[in-house]
């Protein structure tokens, strides 16, 4: 799977007032560096790589949501017009992650194996639970869930499109060997 050129951060929601502000959900562990993007790019869910690049007038997070003041978007009903696209930065501006950090887009379509070396499939959705993240593993098993810990992945290398796990009781039931 090639590399995104855009990060998803946000999510329009709806506008904020009548100026032009938007309330956006925040997708992004790092809300705080929002603020440092001098550009967003905004696109709809189903088609993420055609967007439009808007200048960042300014940020406020509140509530646990972010407001939004872009360039352009000087009214409520320009804001309305916004509702539902993505916001997005470039993936060169992303915040590097630790060595052992990943962003989803990396982890889908990696190979998922046991270590014993049975294949389960392919990682192909990788959902945020709270707690720890869950890979969502197709294959020769059906749909396996996976939770990211340590006591399951052994092994993860994106670059190799490999993951290694170890099968604790109840991941799989024994109709789906």
């Amino acid at each position: 799977m090639p590399e995104p050129r855009h990060l998803v951060v946000g999510r329009i929601l709806r506008p904020h007032g009548v100026r032009g502000e938007l309330r956006a959900a925040i997708i992004t562990g790092y809300p705080e560096l929002l603020s440092q993007h001098r550009f967003f790019f905004l696109s709809a869910p189903n088609s993420p790589d055609v967007g439009r690049q808007y200048p960042v007038e300014g940020v406020r997070l509140h509530a646990g949501i972010a407001l939004l003041k872009l360039g352009g978007c000087d009214d409520r009903n320009a804001a309305e017009e916004l509702r539902g696209l993505l916001v997005q930065v470039p993936i060169e501006e992303a915040v590097p992650l630790e060595a052992d950090e990943y962003y989803h887009f990396q982890i889908i379509g990696v190979n998922v194996v046991t270590e014993a070396g049975e294949s389960l499939g392919k990682v192909v959705q990788v959902l945020e639970t709270g707690a720890n993240d869950v890979f969502v593993v197709r294959g020769p098993l059906g749909e396996v869930l996976l939770p990211a810990i340590d006591e399951v992945v052994r092994e993860l290398d994106p670059a190799a499109g490999r993951m290694v796990v170890h099968l604790l009781p109840g991941l799989i039931q024994e109709s789906q060997r």
